[in-house]
């Protein structure tokens, strides 16, 4: 494919990504609009509504304010004041990353992967500032800086995951210049291969012990939700939502779905997570105060039981499977205390990873004690390190114990 053609096309598919996210929110908006409110508001209301919910999916700040004849109809004490809203609805960022990592393989498959880069990250950015002056309102704000930046980081982000899955496989890397894959084969020489091992490790079992966390979450809260059904369906009634609306309730969570897997995470480690300033769900200890109103919040146990510490060892579990599953790979030059080394870079690598879940899971939800949602990126960060950390490293040393794993490998791992 030409420059031109990869220019033209690249911009046009960013804005395509951008545009699909963008019209969840105002297809279901226009239905609810014509169907339940028979054309009646300015539609222009269901625009700002829509690009409003897709900015704070992207973790965007929204200050929504009440308009003066509003607050003085209502007469309630602080009506005035502004909320601020800052948790993100994951599921249109993760929408967003996917479709960037569709986006960005085809890019390594036509050529050019820089200038095609480069043209659909600025595309989407332009894009992601049309969405945000388009949508200015006395009441509802987003700073346009964080309208332009968060979404356009979270794109870029997945076209770099895709771009790199392509052209970093071996038969595809050396092919992209030979000048630069002798550079950086001679540079890569230069680093002793333990420590070049050990990175590789460390990563591998970082990132892939909070996947395992995310697999295991899914099937909690699905196990959470079978158990919690009739108190999902009470949530629904009391909502008196008729069927368009109970729809659009449901398909409305599935934006918030992601949280709940990072929120289920957060539980199994140990420190949970609030709904609401003095709220605490946890393993340990559940206190809750009125729910907010969203059905899915029905799965959360009111009482979880005196053992239900016993969640913690699910994590452990994950850490220990990790470190036997990468042992066999690392043992020819990794060895005795190197292995607590992994394991402890290891651990360090997913408690950053988790922490950076929590807290772009984590926000302030509304007005009073809705100010604090989620859990705790810190405590969840600290939690999830430590046990990972160790039982990652129980799981090289179990490994390295037994007679057959010690044997040397016959292939080496490298970093890339």
């Amino acid at each position: 494919m030409s420059r031109w053609l990869t220019v033209l096309f690249g911009a046009f598919e960013a804005l395509i990504v951008l545009a699909i996210g963008l019209a969840i929110p105002l297809a279901l908006g226009s239905v609810v609009w014509a169907v339940h409110l028979g054309f009646g508001p300015d539609w222009a209301v269901i625009w700002r509504s829509a690009a409003d919910v897709w900015l704070l999916g992207h973790g965007v700040d929204v200050t929504f304010r009440l308009d003066p004849s509003t607050v003085e109809m209502l007469g309630i004490d602080g009506a005035a004041r502004p909320v601020l809203v800052s948790i993100a609805f994951l599921g249109f960022a993760l929408l967003t990353a996917l479709l960037a990592v569709r986006a960005g393989r085809r890019i390594a498959e036509v050529g050019h992967p820089l200038l095609g880069i480069g043209t659909e990250v600025l595309a989407f950015a332009a894009g992601s500032a049309a969405v945000v002056v388009l949508s200015l309102d006395p009441a509802a704000q987003a700073p346009v800086w964080q309208g332009v930046v968060f979404p356009t980081l979270t794109f870029a982000a997945g076209l770099l995951v895709g771009v790199g899955s392509v052209l970093l496989r071996p038969q595809r890397f050396a092919d992209i210049t030979d000048r630069y894959a002798r550079g950086a084969t001679r540079l890569l020489g230069r680093i002793p291969e333990r420590l070049r091992v050990g990175l590789g490790g460390v990563w591998r079992a970082g990132v892939g012990s909070v996947l395992g966390l995310i697999a295991v979450a899914s099937v909690v809260a699905t196990l959470a939700m079978i158990a919690g059904f009739g108190q999902i369906i009470a949530l629904y009634e009391s909502l008196h939502t008729e069927a368009l609306g109970g729809v659009a309730l449901t398909i409305a969570q599935l934006a918030i779905l992601p949280n709940l897997l990072v929120w289920t995470v957060a539980w199994l480690i140990g420190p949970g997570f609030a709904l609401g300033t003095g709220t605490a769900v946890g393993p340990f200890q559940t206190a809750l105060g009125p729910l907010p109103p969203v059905p899915l919040l029905g799965a959360i146990p009111a009482d979880p039981g005196g053992a239900a510490w016993l969640v913690l060892l699910l994590p452990i579990g994950v850490g220990v499977t990790m470190g036997l599953v990468l042992y066999p790979g690392i043992r020819h030059v990794i060895r005795d205390w190197w292995s607590v080394l992994v394991g402890l870079g290891a651990g360090a690598l997913a408690g950053l990873l988790l922490g950076l879940l929590a807290a772009a899971s984590a926000g302030a939800a509304g007005p009073g004690r809705l100010a604090v949602v989620g859990p705790d990126p810190v405590a969840v960060g600290v939690w999830g390190g430590v046990e990972l950390a160790v039982s990652i490293t129980v799981g090289l040393l179990v490994a390295a114990s037994v007679p057959a794993w010690r044997r040397p490998a016959p292939l080496r791992l490298d970093l890339g």
